[in-house]
């Protein structure tokens, strides 16, 4: 079965060599033809839906997918909007940086996606989820996509496979430090700069007291003075979705 190009719609040339993945995908996304941005601040949903002088008219409901494609280890990812009932190819953002995604400022439920055609146009639409949870999960495919195509570390430790790894190289991992059989580490300490001992306390010797200037551990169960106490580290709380900015959805009275 032929691959589909999701920027384009039509079975990409190299198909055999092809495969996709689904980040994220929902149904049920309301589209808008928003204005275009006025404030250095982003985007503002209540504006799009406001009851009395909305200034955004929504154009279609579709389904959205976060698609990632793989072709002969070139890697891409697209965000597309389509029609739920037929699939067919409404608008699709290529997922080349941070800023083709942006979410609302006062919501974070709607964001403004730049999506763009065939021929290189581009345009700036918004999208509303109805609820919370498929937006907090279109945010973890976008953060996954990311991770994918090198914009941001990859927690797992391996690079990502659309960027260059930046650590350790083979060779240098496989580079074997350990003694071979035989072999030998030499190490002389130096008589330099150590003060003979005094005929006093040369007579002391006896006595247990040691030649070297570092003081003797304290008693087993007696706490050493001077030492300033170290506090355990605080409780890490559990972070909760409103600690990630999403809001309790007072934007968008989807009918």
């Amino acid at each position: 079965m032929a691959i589909i190009d999701p920027a384009t719609g039509r079975p990409l040339p190299d198909s055999d060599s092809a495969f996709q993945r689904v980040l994220f995908v929902t149904n049920n996304v309301h589209v808008y033809g928003i204005p275009p941005i006025t404030s250095t601040k982003g985007f503002s949903a209540g504006s799009w839906t406001s009851p009395t002088q909305p200034t955004a008219q929504q154009i279609f409901t579709a389904r959205l997918r976060v698609l990632e494609t793989t072709v002969d280890s070139n890697v891409k990812v697209d965000i597309v909007l389509e029609d739920s009932s037929t699939g067919d190819l409404f608008a699709a953002a290529p997922y080349t940086s941070e800023a083709v995604v942006q979410q609302a400022n006062d919501s974070s439920r709607f964001f403004a996606v730049r999506v763009q055609g065939e021929g290189g146009m581009k345009a700036t639409l918004g999208i509303g989820f109805e609820d919370r949870s498929p937006a907090f999960d279109f945010s973890i495919g976008l953060g996954e996509a990311r991770k994918v195509l090198g914009m941001e570390p990859n927690t797992g430790g391996q690079p990502g496979r659309g960027a260059h790894g930046s650590g350790i190289t083979e060779e240098e991992s496989k580079t074997d430090f350990s003694l071979k059989k035989g072999e030998q580490i030499h190490i002389q300490v130096g008589q330099k700069g150590r003060r003979a001992a005094s005929p006093n306390t040369a007579a002391r010797s006896d006595d247990g007291v040691a030649l070297f200037s570092i003081a003797p551990p304290p008693p087993a169960g007696k706490a050493q003075s001077g030492l300033p106490s170290i506090a355990p580290p605080p409780a890490v709380e559990k972070q909760s979705a409103q600690d990630f900015g999403f809001d309790d959805g007072e934007f968008g009275e989807f009918q």
